[in-house]
């Protein structure tokens, strides 16, 4: 069977790959393997359904809780609401399943859905596998009373708000601050997050229609926040995207704060309150040389993982690291959330200004970022990639050149067939000349027979 599952659930053009039947499938077979490992127990299943705010996932949340609901899930419709605030209802409701019906920052005809465990947590890959066997399987329905409840739940949005606010210990009083909602889920929970917590809020990407989400706004479209930050005078902009599971910043000047500035901000106000884990933070090998410097001259440890929040995600259960996150804004605090949450780091980054009073730009020049260059080779053989020997000897004579004054990643794509040519230098030349070079080399020695 051809993989439905990639890296963050099923996604795919909505009415195209992803069906109104392929929904309705998925979300019985999920039904039926969470009961085969009894996670049901004991209880009737519960279950929690939210949505961002496309289109198509009207059509595709009724089929998702009428697959449920026939399998003999109780459901309970978050309606629109972001993903980390799925997995935060799905926590705090002690229901056994939260499904999302998201694609995230994609464009607008896309969508996905995505399945998480009791707890609010990621489905494992082995249980993703499970549901994948069990479509288009016969099996035996339930009837009569024994079929799913569907009931609308009433407040998701404000239980949400009321949790990011609670993780604070710091009003935000004084400071103003934009907040670009990408037209999505979190048009509604994050201006409200913002000024519960004593911010004075301008908000822009907060008109949905359903066919808006991410459309020259969001943290893929940084102009019109960066506009809108100077124009108002704002101490800081943020841009979460379509589900708002991520989250970039702007300073004062218009300045875009990326990931890893946002990552370190955070990672030292958590060490200077003890709050940071083995005073180490986790984030990928696509993290800026800049930001790994700026941990270690803090005396902070970085442990780095595979490119993903999956793996970020990972790496922080199996050691217990409180913070962690990618130079995309996907940044993951497990003190208070399950999963990426972009409301819950602007928060945290706006009350670090407050405790320092410092600015925004003060704060995350702790970082200078390393010139970075990502060139992509397609039409060539990526499984290779690893074990070319004269590749791999291109690669240390480019390494051996840069010294400790830049780096090189070379990596096949996990989602396509092209290889990633990854260069950080001095200058940005420097680094687009490397890059150049390592690109050359792997047309020349990778290429398709």
């Amino acid at each position: 069977m051809t993989r439905i599952f990639g890296t963050d659930g099923v996604r795919g053009l909505a009415n195209g790959h992803l069906t109104a039947e392929l929904a309705l499938d998925l979300s019985v077979a999920a039904a039926r393997v969470l009961a085969d490992r009894g996670e049901f127990a004991g209880h009737r299943p519960r279950a929690v359904v939210g949505r961002d705010t496309r289109i198509s996932g009207q059509f595709l949340e009724h089929a998702v809780v009428a697959g449920l609901a026939s399998a003999g899930v109780d459901v309970l419709r978050l309606r629109v609401l972001p993903t980390p605030a799925v997995a935060y209802m799905t926590q705090a409701l002690g229901a056994d399943l939260g499904v999302v019906i998201s694609a995230s920052h994609n464009p607008m005809p896309d969508n996905g859905i995505k399945f998480l465990a009791r707890g609010g947590l990621k489905l494992d890959d082995t249980v993703e596998k499970e549901i994948e066997q069990h479509l288009d399987e016969e099996w035996v329905r339930p009837l009569g009373g024994d079929v799913g409840r569907v009931t609308p739940y009433a407040t998701p949005v404000e239980e949400y708000v009321a949790h990011l606010v609670g993780t604070l210990t710091k009003p935000l009083a004084g400071l103003k601050v934009v907040l670009d909602c990408a037209h999505g889920a979190a048009y509604q929970a994050g201006p409200l997050a913002l000024a519960e917590a004593g911010a004075e809020v301008i908000a822009i990407g907060v008109e949905p229609d359903g066919l808006n989400i991410n459309d020259g706004y969001g943290s893929t479209h940084l102009d019109n926040l960066r506009e809108a930050v100077v124009a108002h005078g704002a101490d800081a902009g943020f841009a979460v995207d379509g589900d708002a599971d991520r989250c970039l910043a702007v300073d004062a000047g218009g300045a875009v704060v990326d990931g890893d500035q946002i990552l370190a901000i955070l990672a030292l106000g958590m060490a200077s309150s003890g709050r940071l884990a083995r005073d180490t933070v986790v984030a990928t090998v696509m993290s800026n040389l800049g930001f790994v410097r700026a941990m270690k001259d803090a005396g902070l440890g970085v442990r780095q993982t595979k490119v993903g929040d999956r793996y970020v995600l990972e790496a922080m259960r199996v050691s217990g690291y409180t913070l962690g996150g990618e130079q995309s804004g996907h940044v993951i605090m497990s003190e208070f959330a399950t999963t990426g949450d972009g409301l819950l780091t602007a928060l945290h980054v706006l009350e670090r200004m407050a405790e320092t009073g410092q600015s925004l730009a003060s704060l995350a020049s702790v970082v200078t970022r390393f010139p970075q260059v990502l060139v992509n080779v397609p039409g060539v053989d990526k499984t290779r990639a690893d074990d070319d020997p004269l590749l791999a000897a291109a690669v240390a004579e480019e390494e051996a050149g840069l010294g400790d004054a830049g780096r090189v990643l070379l990596r096949p794509s996990g989602t396509e067939a092209l290889v990633r040519v990854m260069v950080e230098a001095s200058t940005q030349e420097q680094a687009q000349g490397v890059a150049d070079r390592l690109a050359n080399v792997v047309r020349e020695r990778l290429a398709l027979s």
